[in-house]
């Protein structure tokens, strides 16, 4: 590989072990929630986690992580991400405060991934959680022209409608490929806080069917709980409860099967190059 051109195909970042991103086929399938949560996971296990924010038209993960902090500018015109809840954090939403929503161009796009990635001064990470826009699409290209991912993980619910979108989605990522690690499935069920009855919503267990059949890993489901919600809306996402919580459980559990996924992934290709 030596004799290649420095800027032909993607470049390693420095110091980062593991580059994960977060997608989905549509909106409004909780991608953010899973990505916050599972970075702050990674975190209390003791990892060192990065998160961006690729979402550019509708950042959400300022209001999740409870922060509107202005990234400081170092030398070298390097941006200090933003510290909330043990994570190293950097989104558009930090750089254009209010409503306004951002009218842009691929170049533009293109070029505003390529800062988040190699224009932060990141320092060293085990893993850098990238919070894709939802939909198939420019992003992702960016993304994977720039730095080589360790994989990517899928969140949908399990209505029929989210599960289309999902395959669509990895039909994209096998294109472009990148490794899907798994599937989440969010908003699985919702449990009457009455009654305890536990209610169907979308159909419960769609994405787990979808992954046995794609043969993906199925990384858990989350259920539909108000707490999830509530604790985004203000800042403080359910995973800073900890494991003795139902909810930040769930979480938990994701987050050690995307280590394990990513891990045993390392592991493979290494000794793909041995071989070779």
């Amino acid at each position: 590989m030596g004799h290649m051109h420095p800027q032909s195909g993607p470049q390693s970042l420095p110091g980062i072990s593991h580059i994960v991103a977060v997608g989905s086929g549509k909106g409004g399938v909780g991608k953010t929630t899973v990505a916050v949560n599972l970075a702050v996971c990674l975190a209390k296990m003791g990892h060192r986690v990065g998160l961006i924010d690729a979402d550019i038209y509708g950042p959400n993960v300022p209001t999740m992580i409870g922060s509107g902090q202005q990234p400081r500018v170092l030398e070298g015109n390097r941006i200090e991400p933003v510290a909330a809840h043990g994570l190293k954090v950097i989104s558009i939403g930090f750089l254009s405060p209010g409503d306004k929503p951002l009218v842009m161009r691929g170049p533009m796009l293109h070029q505003i991934v390529r800062q988040f990635l190699q224009q932060v001064a990141w320092g060293d990470l085990d893993f850098l959680i990238v919070d894709l826009p939802p939909g198939t699409g420019d992003v992702v290209i960016s993304l994977v022209q720039t730095v080589p991912l360790s994989g990517a993980i899928l969140v949908s619910t399990p209505s029929d409608v989210s599960l289309q979108d999902a395959r669509k989605a990895l039909e994209m990522f096998h294109q472009v490929n990148v490794d899907v690690l798994g599937i989440v499935e969010n908003m699985s069920h919702f449990t009457c806080p009455h009654c305890r009855q536990q209610i169907d919503v979308f159909s419960r267990g769609g994405a787990e069917r979808l992954a046995k059949q794609l043969k993906l890993a199925f990384l858990g489901s989350v259920e539909l709980d108000p707490e999830i919600r509530h604790g985004g809306d203000h800042g403080l996402p359910i995973a800073l409860a900890g494991e003795g919580n139902p909810n930040a459980r769930r979480f938990f559990e994701i987050a050690r099967g995307v280590s394990e996924a990513v891990a045993a992934r390392a592991a493979k290709n290494e000794n793909i190059l041995e071989i070779r």
